[in-house]
Order: structure tokens, then sequence, then C-alpha cells
């Protein structure tokens, strides 16, 4: 059976790396999407295929076991193929049975740029693989799995990116051990974004473990920031639903001074932050692990135009695309 899966990508209004600790987090989804082809094989054999990660193109090899065959030196493709892999190991010993597969990738977003890259191709891989082997999983298993493979793959992971993958819209979401909790959340208004990136100069499970790492250094310091994180969230959800677009632009703009504060920003993203506020953004903040990738500028639509041009001018990249779409879809399921 051939399966075409897709995921959206994701932008992190609020919330970020707080959210690792319990607090919760506003997020949503984009019309940026990952599509996954799986075709099972008969020797037992993986062949992923990562044609366009935005990067230069490879074609990976796997064992059985899940070894690397075929070594390149796109590290970044071969960070995302490393959810892949696990996604894999993981799904099969879910569904107890391990078969191979020819998986294909392909993206309209760029690797590393904190859109939420890797959960999109790890839910996306896991329900191909899945539906290409007869398995049927619901929604939330699919959310769990991809979960699991990014906690496998970074060492500390959030259900955020993974679950506004699977499910899409504007969520709330915090979550405690196992247990995940949703909300779609009501918006009074429409949130006009622009949404700009620079390039990735840490990857997500490193700037986890920074925070990770200050918080055991300075405890107490750190356990105030991620609850006043968590706070701004609580914040920022009532402003989203009164319409409040002045209140939640303050409340990006504090956000983001935390997250610089836990050392997640660099001079490059704050460039863009800081532009975006001067150029008439009623708040910015960085989106995502941070370490470069995207940041984020509540706009109004008559300032569009000025913040896009002023992220341009110092070097950052604009991503044109709208908020709150649908999550996985099965594209195709061609039976044989």
């Amino acid at each position: 059976m051939k399966v075409v899966a897709s995921a959206p990508g994701k932008i992190t209004l609020y919330g970020e790396h707080a959210v690792v600790y319990g607090e919760p987090a506003l997020v949503a989804s984009i019309d940026k999407r990952v599509y996954v082809t799986c075709i099972p094989r008969s020797d037992g054999r993986f062949r992923i295929s990562a044609l366009n990660l935005h990067v230069p193109g490879v074609i990976v090899t796997y064992s059985r076991d899940g070894e690397i065959i075929l070594e390149t030196d796109y590290g970044r493709v071969l960070s995302a193929l490393s959810y892949i892999n696990e996604g894999l190991r993981i799904t099969s010993e879910y569904i107890g049975e391990r078969r191979g597969a020819d998986i294909i990738v392909e993206s309209s977003m760029p690797v590393g740029a904190g859109l939420g890259t890797s959960a999109a191709v790890t839910v996306a891989t896991i329900a191909a693989y899945a539906k290409a082997l007869g398995y049927d999983l619901k929604r939330e298993e699919i959310a769990k799995l991809a979960w699991e493979t990014e906690k496998k793959v970074q060492g500390i992971a959030s259900p955020m990116d993974t679950s506004i993958s699977t499910f899409g819209g504007v969520m709330y979401i915090r979550y405690s051990g196992s247990n995940v909790h949703m909300e779609r959340v009501k918006i009074g208004s429409e949130i006009p974004l622009v949404i700009g990136y620079v390039e990735r100069e840490a990857k997500t499970k490193d700037l986890v473990q920074r925070v990770y790492s200050l918080k055991q250094k300075y405890p107490h310091i750190v356990e105030a920031i991620i609850k006043t994180i968590g706070s701004i969230v609580e914040e920022a959800r009532k402003a989203l639903y009164e319409g409040d677009l002045v209140r939640a632009g303050e409340l990006m703009n504090i956000n983001h001074g935390l997250l610089d504060a836990l050392g997640v920003s660099t001079k490059k993203l704050n460039e863009l932050v800081y532009a975006a506020r001067a150029m008439g953004a009623l708040g910015s903040k960085l989106s995502g692990a941070g370490g470069g990738g995207s940041m984020i500028a509540l706009v109004l639509r008559e300032r569009v135009q000025d913040v896009s041009s002023a992220i341009r001018i110092l070097g950052g990249k604009v991503i044109d695309t709208a908020i709150g779409g649908k999550g996985l879809v099965y594209e195709s399921v061609e039976r044989s």
C-alpha cells in the first residue's frame, strides 16, 4: 500500500521552553507542510529520500537495525533524518511489526527555521508508515508516538510541536508527565503576523539542554522566569480572545525578553525582533527553540510591508504563511 501523509509546521506564539517544564504554551499550525510518501519493501531495508528539505538533497539508506549505510556531510538533513529513523523504530515497536519501506520526504519549509519541521516530518512519517502497513492509528496515538520520538532524539522535549502538527489550529497546550492537556483557542480577531528567520546557530536539543543546565545552576532564578512565562501565556490567551492586539503585542515583547535572559536568542535574531518593533510592530519575539531560526511580529496590516522590508534589509528572510490550518492529512492511499 502506498500512502502519502502530510503534516504542518507551526509557530509558537507564547511559551516556548517553559512548556518543557509544565507551563502552558500557545501554538499555531501554519500552511507550510511536510509530505511523506511511504511504500513498503520486501527486503527489510529502509530507503529514505529527502530531496528538498531546503538544503542540498541527499538519499540515505538504512539497514534493518537502523544504521546509516550511506553517510553525507549535510548535517541538517541528517538531523531531520534522525527523527524519521527513530519514528520508524518506535512505530514498529508499537504496532508489533517491522517492515522495510521507501520513505520520500518533501517539504515547503526550511530545516532549522524554528517552524517545527522535525515534528511535522515525524508526525507524517509515523502516520504514513503505520497506514502503509495496514494500521489505522488514532491521532492521539500518532501524537504520542511522535512525542516519544522527539524525546528520544532531543533528550528533553514537550509535546507541543508534535501535538499541533497532528491536530492543527491554534492551541493552548500544557502537560504533566505523560498527560497532555490541549484546548482550541478562541480568537477575538485575526492575528496579523509577519514571520522572519535567520540561519540557526544551535540545534534544538542543545538549546533545551542549555536552559536545563542554567536551571540546574540557578534553580530559583530560572524557575521564576519559567513561571512568569507561564503567566504571560495565560494573559495572552485572554488578550487574543478579547481581540486586544496591543496587549498581545506587549506580552510578546516581555516573553522575548525572558527567552533572551534564558540564553536562547542570538544577536541576529534580536536585531530582527527589535527592528520589527522600530517599524511599528505591536510586539515581536523569537518563535521556537531559538539559537537563530524564526521570529514573529504582531503587525497591523498597514505596517506589514515596513516590517517585512526591515527584516530583509537585516539579512533575514520573510515567510509568507497563514496560521491555524489543518493538522495531519492523508493525502492519498493507494492499495496494491
